[in-house]
């Protein structure tokens, strides 16, 4: 049954993340817009090394962010002096994960030119993502804050330093890859670098909140700054599951992306731009997602399973209604929002006529991507991230050797692979919500041992 008061809460909290996850869309949209004033090839290598990246750091990233459901759940069980635990946890466990990232690196640099890229682009895409990677650190940290103050419902602040970031990041980004104000001219690099040095600047601004005294007193940040082995180990035994998830699903679509773009330029420019306005949806929704995991974080901290359905129905009536909106939208103005890429000299249609088609199929799995993350957020929130891990790793792979199979034996045409794509997500959507449906999730003992040290 819909809650007029849990669907009010949770847009009072979700607005301020869907701000937050929309300044970073703006910010990876003006990074490929200032790419799109060179050529589509540096549009394409923008996608190419920056997804590159994020699968690189999807694993950790995925276990800093279950920040949020671990604080949620102890706030909602009254020990409010373990919420700032689990931040010094994530940021010990963040150091010693770069390293480790550094290494990895070395080894995934080869996989633009092993994917069939040409030549000229694989060195843009090298170039993007180790500059990416070598602040990862600021990343991981980032993912690790933010979740906490989402998860003491202080979302409020993930919005002010995330556009106080972006507000950093875009005309530095301008400045560094056109070589304004005296900076030097370094392009595709200098995306990149703009994006880890605002980065930087917003951990600078979530330590203003953090350290500020009322909060500092209420949550006895001072007495935090420790390891903790048992939250530590708590945080590990949940929060790797929705790490693997989160890197099975970030890896298997780059893989996907990297694999169409060996069509050609064209192709990968095309998917490039649809995925751009596919963030209108997406960034949004997981706003949504994040506020979703946080109210039933609590209110499994609290054993108040009744609030779990009231913030189920709020979270699907404002995600559906939404998401359906922009569905009608992306299909009507398809073709004016492909153009809005359209680079200086170059004959652009043959890129305007592919993703034209594709925005079809983006607007059909809208509504899926609606449901997948209401989905994932309450069962992320009830610590019901091993189903997640089984159940997504298990989709992504198959779609995964179903692509390769489409592309590189069966050669089938773009939109035919393009239209697989569609359909995973589809049936994903579709199994996320049976699990959702049934009780498994929420039975006592099984809340009780995610609770439980």
């Amino acid at each position: 049954m819909l809650s007029v008061k849990e669907t009010r809460e949770l847009f009072r909290l979700a607005l301020p993340m869907v701000v937050s996850q929309s300044a970073f869309a703006l910010m990876v949209f003006t990074d490929r817009l200032f790419m799109a004033q060179i050529d589509a090839l540096h549009i394409a290598a923008a996608l190419g090394g920056g997804v590159t990246f994020f699968v690189t750091v999807a694993l950790f990233i995925g276990v800093m962010s279950y920040a949020t459901a671990l604080v949620a759940q102890y706030q909602g069980a009254g020990q409010l002096a373990k919420c700032p635990r689990v931040l010094t946890q994530g940021i010990i466990m963040a150091a010693a994960c770069q390293p480790l990232l550094w290494l990895l690196g070395w080894f995934t640099g080869d996989l633009f030119a092993l994917m069939g890229h040409p030549p000229e682009q694989v060195q843009l895409e090298r170039d993007y993502y180790y500059v990416m990677l070598a602040g990862a650190f600021f990343g991981l940290s980032k993912a690790c804050v933010a979740g906490y103050f989402c998860g003491i419902s202080r979302t409020r602040v993930v919005m002010i330093a995330d556009v106080l970031g972006v507000m950093v990041n875009v005309p530095l980004t301008w400045a560094l890859v056109f070589g304004h104000f005296g900076l030097p001219e370094l392009g595709i690099r200098g995306a990149a670098l703009g994006t880890v040095i605002a980065t930087a600047f917003t951990l600078c601004v979530y330590a203003v909140f953090y350290f500020n005294r009322v909060h500092r007193e209420r949550f006895q940040v001072l007495r935090s700054f420790h390891l903790d082995l048992a939250i530590l180990r708590r945080y590990v035994r949940l929060g790797l599951p929705s790490g693997f998830e989160t890197f099975v699903g970030a890896a298997t679509f780059n893989f996907f992306l990297l694999l169409f773009q060996s069509y050609g330029v064209a192709e990968g420019a095309a998917m490039a731009i649809v995925f751009n306005w596919d963030m209108l949806n997406y960034v949004p929704l997981i706003g949504l997602n994040i506020a979703v995991t946080s109210m039933i974080g609590n209110a499994v901290g609290a054993r108040d399973m009744t609030r779990t359905n009231q913030v189920i129905a709020a979270g699907f009536a404002i995600a559906l209604g939404y998401s359906a909106v922009l569905a009608v939208v992306f299909v009507i103005f398809r073709v004016p929002f492909m153009e809005v890429f359209s680079t200086p000299e170059e004959d652009f249609s043959v890129i305007v006529e592919i993703g034209a088609r594709m925005m079809i199929g983006m607007a059909t799995y809208v509504l899926a991507d609606a449901v997948i993350l209401v989905s994932s957020g309450v069962l992320r929130g009830a610590g019901d991230t091993r189903w997640l891990m089984n159940t997504s790793m298990s989709l992504h792979v198959l779609m995964l050797a179903t692509q390769w199979v489409m592309i590189k034996v069966l050669d089938y045409p773009p939109l035919v692979s393009w239209w697989g794509f569609v359909a995973m997500l589809l049936a994903l959507a579709v199994i996320y919500l049976l699990r959702l449906l049934g009780h498994r999730w929420r039975h006592p003992d099984r809340l009780a041992r995610v609770m439980a040290e």
